[in-house]
C-alpha cells in the first residue's frame, strides 16, 4: 500500500485568496483579484464558464474594482508592493495593456465611482489635501478634472450618488467609532443622523430613490441597526434592529424591491433580506460564516464573496435552489477532514467583562502539546470564523491556537469597541492575560510554556505582553507591530493622524500613559527568544518600528531574529514571501516543542 507524507507548508499556504471582485452589468463576465499565479493579478470568468483567464500580469493586489455601467471597460486600482499609494487604471474586458486614468505618484486614492453614462470617474484622494482628503471628478472623455468635495475637520470620503446624480453621499471619519454621514444637495450639507453629542457611526448607506436613503447606524444605540432618511421631509426613522447583532453592509435590489443586510454577531456573520413592499424580514442561508462582499446586479442577481474557518475565499451566486460556488478554492492536497473548526469559548476578564475567544485545537493524533496565543490585529477588528491558511498549517503540525476577542474588538457593540480607545496597553492587555490564565487554569497550558504570536496591533500586543508578562511565554513572534507609540503616532499616513488622539493618545497630554503602554519601555524584561517580521514598504507600521526594537534588544544581547521583506507592505501579498515567513516561524517554534520553562 502506498503511504503519503504529511502535507507540507506549501500545500496549506498555496491556498489561494480572493481580494475583490466585480460583475459585468450583463453578467457575461466576472473579474476578480486573486493570487492564483502566486502573486495578485486580475482574472476573469466568461460566465457561465467558470474557468478563469488572466487579465493582468503586473503582480500587484487590487484596491478598488468596478465595471463601466455600460459594460465596456474595467476600472481597477493598484499600489506598488504594499505601499498603499493606489492609482487607478482602465482595462479592456479581455485584459491586456492598462491605461493610466488617475496617476500621481505618492498619492493615496480610494473609492472609485463611475457615472451612469460611464463618462466620469469620481474618487477620493490625498492629492491636494493629504490630511482630510478631497473628492474629485475626472472626465474620461475630455480629460478635465475638478474638485467636488473638500475635506475639512476629518478625513472625508465620497461614497454614492442619488439615481439622478444630483445628491452626493459622503462620510466624515472622526474615529473608527465616530463616523457621520452627510448628503450634499447643491450647496446644502445635510447630516443624516439626528444631532447629538454622543459619538456614533454610519457604516453603510444606499439610495432607493432620489429622496429616500437607507442607512446602517448605531445612533443612540450600542449595536448598529437599519434606518432611513427622507430628504424631502428631513425625517430619520429607526426601522430594524436585532439583539446583539451589528449590521455591517447593505445592498439594494431594485428589481426585487428588497434590501440585503449583512450583520456581525461575534465571530460569525448573518445575511438577511428585507422586502420593502411587504416589510417582511427574512434570514437567508449563507454559504460561509464571514461575508466580505455582496453585489446585486441590474437583473436582481446576488453574488457573494466569503470564507469560513475551514473554507478559503470563494465567490458564490444565489439562485432559486440556493448558492452556487463559482470558484472552487480549497486547501490543495488536504482533505476537508484534516482541517480544524474552532471552539467558541468565553471567559471573565480582570473586571468581570466577558471575553469571547476562538480556540483551535490540534487533532489528538498529531497534537504536540503546544499552544500559540494569538492576539488579533486592528485593534478595532476581531478574530472570526474565517479561513487563515497559517492557522490550519500550524494546527496540522500539532500546534493549537487560542485567539481572544479582547475589549476593543468589533462584533460586540459600540461600547465594547470604544474600550480600547486611549487604552491600548491596559484593559486589552489584561484581557489577554486573563485568557492566558484561562488556558492554564483549564489545564491546556503551563505558565512559561506558551508561544506568543501576533501581527499589527497583535504584534504590538505580543511585544507588550512579552515585556510585561514574560513569565507566561517561552518564545515570541512579532509581525509588523508598533514598538513605540510616540513614533507610531508620528509615522502613520497623514489621513490617519486626525484620529490618533482618540484612538491611541496625545503625545503631550497622555505622555506618561503612552510611555507606560509602549513596548520599548520594557526591554529589560523581554528575555525570551524572539522573531520579528516586517515589510519594508509598510505605510501603517513603518519599518523603523521593527528596526528600533530589534536593535535595542540586540544591544542588550538578547536572542532576536529579524526577517525583513523588501517587497511587502502591511501583510503578505506574494506567495513566496508568505511561504517563507511561515516556514521561518514554524522552524522558530519547533525549537521549543516539548521544552519546559526553567525553574
Amino acid at each position: 500500500m502506498i503511504s503519503f507524507s504529511k502535507p507540507d507548508v506549501e500545500q496549506f499556504l498555496r491556498t489561494f485568496s480572493i481580494g475583490d471582485f466585480a460583475v459585468c452589468p450583463d453578467e457575461k463576465q466576472l473579474v476578480f483579484s486573486t493570487n492564483l499565479s502566486g502573486k495578485y493579478n486580475l482574472w476573469a470568468m466568461n460566465l457561465p464558464n467558470t474557468f478563469p483567464t488572466p487579465l493582468t500580469i503586473i503582480d500587484q493586489s487590487c484596491q478598488g474594482l468596478l465595471y463601466d455601467k455600460q459594460g465596456r471597460f474595467i476600472i481597477a486600482g493598484f499600489d506598488q508592493n504594499g505601499d498603499e499609494n493606489t492609482q487607478f487604471y482602465g482595462l479592456p474586458l479581455q485584459g491586456g495593456t492598462m491605461k493610466k486614468i488617475i496617476y500621481e505618484e505618492g498619492t493615496r486614492n480610494a473609492k472609485p465611482i463611475l457615472s451612469e453614462d460611464g463618462n466620469k470617474l469620481y474618487y477620493t484622494s490625498s492629492k491636494g489635501n493629504p490630511t482630510y482628503l478631497n473628492a474629485y471628478v475626472y472626465d474620461l472623455v475630455t480629460g478635465e478634472e475638478e474638485t467636488v468635495l473638500e475635506g475639512k475637520d476629518a478625513p472625508t470620503f465620497l461614497i454614492d450618488f442619488s439615481p439622478n446624480e444630483k445628491v452626493t453621499l459622503y462620510y466624515k471619519h472622526f474615529a473608527n467609532t465616530y463616523t457621520l454621514l452627510y448628503a450634499k444637495r447643491g450647496e446644502e450639507h445635510i447630516l443624516l443622523t439626528p444631532p447629538t453629542d454622543q459619538q456614533h457611526t454610519v457604516s453603510d448607506a444606499v439610495f432607493v430613490s432620489n429622496e429616500l436613503i437607507y442607512l446602517l447606524t448605531n445612533y443612540d444605540a450600542d449595536f448598529t441597526y437599519l434606518a432611513s432618511y427622507n430628504l424631502e421631509t428631513n425625517e430619520f426613522v429607526k426601522l430594524k434592529d436585532l439583539e446583539n447583532e451589528s449590521f455591517t453592509s447593505l445592498k439594494y435590489n431594485k428589481e426585487k424591491q428588497c434590501l440585503y443586510v449583512v450583520s456581525e454577531k461575534g465571530v460569525e456573520d448573518h445575511l438577511y433580506m428585507h422586502d420593502l413592499l411587504s416589510n417582511n424580514w427574512e434570514e437567508l442561508d449563507s454559504p460561509c460564516s464571514v461575508i466580505e462582499k455582496l453585489i446585486v446586479t441590474k437583473s436582481g442577481s446576488l453574488y457573494l464573496l466569503g470564507r469560513g474557518a475551514t473554507k478559503p475565499h470563494n465567490i458564490y451566486q444565489f439562485k432559486e435552489n440556493g448558492w452556487t460556488s463559482l470558484t472552487g478554492y480549497t486547501v490543495p492536497g488536504v482533505d476537508q477532514s484534516e482541517l480544524v473548526e474552532p471552539d467558541v469559548i468565553t471567559y471573565s476578564s480582570f473586571d468581570g467583562l466577558e471575553i469571547e475567544s476562538l480556540f483551535f485545537k490540534a487533532k489528538k493524533e498529531i497534537d504536540n502539546g503546544e499552544i500559540i496565543f494569538w492576539p488579533h490585529g486592528g485593534p478595532q477588528a476581531a478574530e472570526r470564523k474565517f479561513f487563515r491558511a497559517s492557522f490550519q498549517f500550524f494546527l496540522n503540525h500539532g500546534y493549537s491556537i487560542f485567539a481572544p476577542n479582547f475589549r476593543g474588538s468589533t462584533g460586540y457593540g459600540l461600547a465594547f469597541m470604544k474600550m480600547v480607545e486611549g487604552d491600548w496597553g491596559h484593559g486589552p492587555r489584561l484581557d489577554n492575560v486573563a485568557g492566558l490564565d484561562w488556558l492554564i487554569d483549564n489545564n491546556y497550558a503551563e505558565k512559561g510554556n506558551i508561544l506568543l504570536m501576533g501581527g499589527s496591533y497583535g504584534g504590538y500586543m505580543a511585544l507588550l505582553l512579552h515585556g510585561r508578562h514574560s513569565e507566561y511565554f517561552k518564545a515570541v513572534v512579532d509581525i509588523f507591530g508598533p514598538s513605540d507609540l510616540f513614533s507610531f503616532i508620528n509615522s502613520v499616513p497623514e489621513d490617519w493622524k486626525p484620529i490618533m488622539d482618540q484612538w491611541v493618545g496625545n503625545p503631550e497630554r497622555d505622555k506618561q500613559k503612552l510611555i507606560e503602554y509602549s513596548p520599548l519601555t520594557y526591554l529589560e524584561t523581554m528575555v525570551n527568544p524572539m522573531l520579528v517580521i516586517q515589510g519594508a514598504n509598510d505605510p501603517r507600521v513603518v519599518k523603523e518600528e521593527s528596526d528600533q526594537i530589534v536593535q535595542a534588544l540586540k544591544d542588550k544581547g538578547r536572542d532576536v531574529e529579524y526577517m525583513l521583506l523588501e517587497d511587502e507592505g502591511h501583510g503578505f501579498s506574494k506567495k513566496e514571501n508568505e511561504i517563507a515567513v511561515y516556514q521561518k516561524i514554524l522552524s522558530f517554534f519547533n525549537q521549543f516543542v516539548g521544552s519546559k520553562v526553567k525553574a
